[in-house]
């Protein structure tokens, strides 16, 4: 079901909410009221069959009929959220966490994490998890982003960093808590969760999901003898990422007798996610990374400048070596099919994911478990439509590609997000963004205006801005926050529009994914002088 409206416009009573969905789509600007009211396909994750696409238009609030029955056209009324409301939407899901100190001394590499998810669909497809892992050292930090619907993401939030911390225990840590619930004992707490309240587990699925990990780690314990202590955090994390994946399309292969959680596992497995995590242990940074959301460390040079570093590679048709990789998987037949329009067989722009089960099982297994699953499955066109040129499956996969990274002193941020922010920003403003608001720097800086020609009066403009942003900057207390602020309200000289701002946050569910998707960020910083420590010590 979509969010209640008020989820998103709390500080916005009834009426208020009716007026601004009747004059959201009037404003100046032509990229807001002069495009298109189709979504765009390059703006859609998946490309449905053209029989079973469906389009929102906007509604006709303009049009009003007189006494006799007749439309007529009147002057639509203006009307911006103010900055109050405008911040209430902006900081409705923001969260943070910072690191507790040990006699008043921080001895964690990582200083605390900002996070925070704008929403351009109802409900929101991305997900974003935050942890500590404490029967191994180290935090994890994941954004996911769905498609075909929140349920895949959902449960890939909710699952895999319990997956990668089994797989990152010793031997002796697997038998500890298999022998536990052998003999009922309480168990072992693996991580430390930190989440937002907005941020559920699904109770339903808990002891599926329990059942599930649990044959996981006994199936570690008979493959591991207990004679190696070494455990290899980038095999780790690939073994998490495909196991649960192989799960995900087991258990809706299998079913469920429960009628409610045979239905959820089955949407689970035909909706799909991307993933993008980290796992920080001292200076140890690993990045695993399924599909297109991205991993940019911010650097700080000695004259102060800001550097972008990428540790993620995008999974999609940019990306040559993944070209490369699918037509060597399948039959040189289909070198021409496997992608088509810069999509997997025209229809998925991420080549890896997890779920998306229509493009990994057999037609036959498709249909068979479509034919004897639920009737919401059965009625569903999405479901049981088949992808063209559908001839060696499995085409997608959920394998992460993984990048290590050793931190240094100069390395002071980690930016995890979906491609929703991607989109909209370069990653060099991304980092500089989040490095001046971290350092409080960006109002020393001279004005850059991008080559444009500007008069005295449009000068003055921009500089009244710098001097309201002032303010702004000091509302953000979430450099994530701080970020969508910015990916949102830039203008074309990089500054905060409060007008544009008002305007795309005012806009109703069925415009807003025409404008931008989802935007899920999370910031994390780093203690310089931990890191540097830890270099003075080798």
């Amino acid at each position: 079901m979509p969010a209640p409206t008020q989820l998103f416009f709390p500080l916005i009573r009834n009426c208020e909410l009716s007026r601004i969905y009747g004059t959201a789509c009037y404003c100046h600007h032509k990229h807001l009221c002069c495009s298109s009211p189709y979504v765009p396909q390059s703006r859609l994750r998946y490309a449905p069959h053209p029989a079973y696409a469906t389009f929102c238009r906007p509604k006709e609030s303009w049009w009003q009929y007189n006494t006799q029955g007749r439309r007529y056209a009147s002057t639509p009324q203006r009307f911006y959220l103010t900055p109050p409301q405008v911040n209430s939407i902006l900081k409705a899901n923001e969260y943070s966490f910072k690191v507790p100190e040990f006699d008043g001394k921080n001895v964690s590499s990582v200083l605390g994490f900002d996070s925070n998810q704008l929403p351009a669909n109802a409900p929101i497809e991305d997900r974003r998890s935050a942890a500590t892992c404490l029967q191994t050292r180290g935090m994890l930090l994941g954004v996911f982003d769905g498609h075909a619907g929140c349920a895949c993401s959902q449960a890939v939030s909710e699952r895999l960093f319990y997956y990668i911390a089994v797989s990152l225990l010793p031997h002796e840590t697997l038998l500890e808590i298999e022998n536990a619930v052998e003999s009922g004992r309480a168990l072992l707490p693996i991580l430390q969760w930190h989440k937002h309240p907005n941020d559920y587990f699904s109770k339903e699925a808990s002891k599926l999901y329990f059942n599930s990990l649990r044959t996981y780690w006994q199936e570690l314990i008979d493959l591991n003898t207990g004679e190696s202590t070494d455990i290899d955090v980038k095999e780790a994390l690939i073994n998490a990422f495909k196991r649960l994946d192989n799960d995900i399309s087991l258990e809706a292969q299998v079913g469920d007798p429960n009628s409610f959680l045979n239905y959820l596992v089955l949407r689970v497995a035909f909706s799909g996610a991307t993933a993008c995590v980290a796992h920080v242990d001292g200076v140890d940074l690993h990045v695993a990374n399924t599909g297109d959301s991205r991993a940019m460390l911010g650097v700080q040079e000695e004259d102060g400048s800001w550097s972008a570093v990428t540790l993620s590679n995008d999974h999609n048709a940019q990306n040559e070596r993944e070209l490369e990789r699918l037509k060597l998987e399948h039959p040189k037949n289909e070198a021409k099919s496997v992608v088509k329009q810069d999509r997997l067989l025209g229809l998925l722009m991420p080549f890896r994911a997890f779920g998306d089960v229509k493009f990994k099982w057999s037609i036959d297994l498709q249909k068979r478990v479509i034919e004897s699953g639920p009737d919401q499955l059965n009625d569903n066109e999405y479901t049981k439509f088949i992808p063209p040129n559908y001839y060696t499956p499995p085409y997608l996969t959920a394998e992460p590609e993984v990048t290590y990274h050793r931190l240094r002193p100069q390395d002071k941020f980690l930016v995890l997000a979906t491609d929703g922010l991607w989109e909209t920003m370069h990653r060099q403003d991304v980092v500089r963004i989040v490095g001046e608001y971290l350092t409080g720097m960006h109002h020393q800086q001279p004005i850059a205006v991008g080559g444009y020609k500007v008069t005295l009066g449009q000068m003055h403009g921009l500089l009244t801005e710098r001097r309201a942003k002032m303010s702004s900057v000091f509302e953000d207390q979430n450099a994530a926050t701080h970020l969508i602020r910015h990916a949102v309200g830039n203008n074309e000289f990089g500054a905060v529009d409060h007008e544009r701002l008002s305007k795309m946050l005012s806009l109703p569910e069925e415009l807003a994914r025409m404008y931008r998707d989802d935007i899920t960020i999370i910031v994390v910083q780093f203690n310089s002088h931990v890191v540097g420590a830890y270099q003075n010590q080798e």
